[in-house]
Parts: structure tokens; C-alpha cells; sequence
């Protein structure tokens, strides 16, 4: 990690624990808002106008929450408005590095060897994890945001004005919509803590009790979510695709690949939950969303964890998702 922006030792997978060996994950530190005019959005400094070719994503395949990202701008036809850097999957000593991997790029826009690299360019004195996703504001040269719940919602919406003319069903296209608000954010406040990151807490877990904990909160999630596809709807609030969906997608999809073995959460596999692993599939149809699927990147990443897998031999399986 980085302290008052110098790199301090290798990398490791854990960010943080308690006291009874849980996973704590970092809380991300640059949170400005890309709005339509560009005002001030909930977080953070006004000054990030909605801008063809003005920002830049960068992203990892192997990470869910940098890939909800790479899914809202598929979705909302953002490709020509957004640049992206995939950096290569396999984790180094010094965290993410640029290039060197098939379908990894090489930073053309700042030239940095490791993602760190950019975190210091955005702040000499940074002290944390550097993360991917990152927004990176191409005329100011600066970090817009580093959190991938305010990068799905601002892609969301702050470009429908320019997508309205050339793309008008991009543009509607809400995945936020007003009236589910209130229950998309209940059940993110479960989806989140019990499975998304419920997963990272059993694979990093350092005690017994917290794997226990973890497992429970894993299997305890996905048989409610399994449950709630017994009724045949298309997605998890019906007919209508929503971020909910995005967060949940990304963890399902890397389930059999990385956390069913690696990470210990080996009750079951999705392919023997059908209502998730038909629900999954549904998603992965729409368009563009395959595209930010790389499960050679997925597997590669995850199996280059050294504390949990030390000798570094990717499994051959799973072929396909």
C-alpha cells in the first residue's frame, strides 16, 4: 500500500481485520461526481461536466465491482464517450500492473507502469489501497471517482442528455428508476455485506469463526435469492433491470470460476442452483454485458492470490460460465 505516497511493501490480498480475523474492506477516498452541467453531485467538488471523450475508465476484468462499471457503460452505450484501461489480471508485489497480458492494456493516457503510480499523480500525499475502478478526468488530469457505487449511478444518468438524440433508449434506460429506490437500496444493504463481499470474507478469513460467519452469510443469501426466482421473474424486481442486478451479476458470475474453490465458499456450485443460474445467464445475454466477462482474466487474477494459492497454478476448469 501507499503511506503519504510512497509505496511500503509488497502486496497483500487483506486490507484490514477485527479483533476476531473478518475481512474489513477500505472505504474508497476520492468521490467527485460527473453531472450533466457539471454541478456539484452528493460527494465532493463541482467541476466534472458530462463530456464526449472526457474521461477515462480504469478497470481489471478479474474485480466485480470495477466490472458493474464496465456493464453500465455497455448498457447505456457509453463506449464512444468513455475511454478504458484493463490492466493485467495477474496481482503483483507493487498491486495492479499495466500491460503484459493478453487482453491487458498498457497506460496510454498517463504512462504508469502500476495503477499506485496514478494514485500519486493524483495525490502526492495518498495513504491507502490502490483500487480499480478509477475515473480519470482526461482535461483536468485529475481522479474523479474511486468508488464503484457513485461511478455506476452518475454513468447512469449524467450523459442521458447527450445519448438522448443518437442512442434515445440508452438514454431511458434508468437503472435507478425513482419508484424501486427505496427497495433497490434494502436489498443492496443485503446483497452487499452477505454475498459480494460476504465471499471476501470467507476466502480471507483468518479464524474459524469468521469463515463460519461468512459461509453462513453466502449460502444464507444466495438460497433467499434462489427463492425469489421460484416465482419465473426475469430479474430481480420483475421485468425491469436495475443496479441491483448489475451488483449481483458480477459475484454470480465468478462464483463457480474463483469462489467456489479458491475462496472456500464450496457448499454448492451456481450450476446446481437453477433459478440463479438461469437468471445469471439472462443477464449475461443483454446486450454488451458478455464483453465484460473475461474469465481467463478471472481465473488468472484470483489464482495469482499467493497467500491463498502460493505456488500459483490456475485450475484448467471451469471451460465456460
Amino acid at each position: 500500500m501507499l503511506v503519504n505516497g510512497v509505496w511500503q511493501q509488497n502486496w497483500q490480498p487483506v486490507q484490514s481485520e477485527d479483533e476476531d480475523g473478518r475481512f474489513i474492506r477500505q472505504v474508497s477516498s476520492f468521490r467527485h461526481w460527473v453531472t450533466a452541467d457539471g454541478s456539484a453531485g452528493p460527494t465532493g467538488e463541482a467541476g466534472f461536466k458530462a463530456e464526449k471523450g472526457r474521461y477515462h475508465l480504469y478497470v481489471a476484468y478479474i474485480c466485480p465491482w470495477a466490472s458493474r462499471t464496465l456493464m453500465v457503460r455497455e448498457l447505456k452505450g457509453l463506449q464512444d464517450y468513455i475511454t478504458v484501461s484493463v490492466v493485467n489480471p495477474v496481482l503483483t508485489e507493487q498491486g495492479w500492473q499495466f500491460g503484459g497480458f493478453d487482453g491487458a492494456d498498457n497506460d496510454e493516457l498517463n504512462g504508469a507502469q502500476y495503477m499506485h503510480q496514478l494514485y500519486t499523480q493524483a495525490d502526492p500525499q495518498f495513504t491507502g489501497r490502490a483500487t480499480v475502478p478509477v475515473l480519470w478526468d482526461k482535461q483536468t488530469n485529475r481522479m474523479v471517482n474511486n468508488e464503484s457505487a457513485d461511478i455506476v449511478r452518475m454513468l447512469n444518468t449524467a450523459f442521458n442528455d447527450l445519448l438522448a438524440e443518437q442512442q434515445p433508449e440508452q438514454a431511458a434506460l434508468d437503472l435507478y428508476p425513482a419508484e424501486l429506490a427505496s427497495a433497490i437500496d434494502e436489498l443492496n444493504g443485503q446483497i452487499y455485506p452477505r454475498l459480494n463481499n460476504g465471499v471476501y470474507q470467507a476466502g480471507f478469513a483468518t479464524t474459524q469463526l469468521a469463515y463460519d460467519e461468512a459461509y453462513a452469510n453466502v449460502f444464507g443469501m444466495l438460497d433467499e435469492l434462489e427463492s425469489r426466482f421460484a416465482d419465473g421473474r426475469e430479474f430481480l424486481f420483475g421485468a425491469q433491470l436495475t443496479e441491483a442486478d448489475i451488483r449481483l451479476f458480477v459475484t454470480l458470475v465468478r462464483f463457480d470460476a474463483a469462489y467456489h474453490g479458491l475462496f472456500k465458499c464450496n457448499r454448492n456450485r451456481l450450476k446446481e442452483m437453477p433459478g440463479l443460474h438461469g437468471y445469471m445467464h439472462r443477464v449475461l445475454a443483454l446486450p454488451g454485458v458478455a464483453n465484460t466477462v473475461n474469465l481467463k482474466h478471472i481465473k488468472a487474477g484470483y489464482y495469482s492470490i499467493k497467500a491463498l494459492n502460493p505456488n500459483g497454478i490456475v485450475p484448467v476448469g471451469p471451460y465456460s460460465i
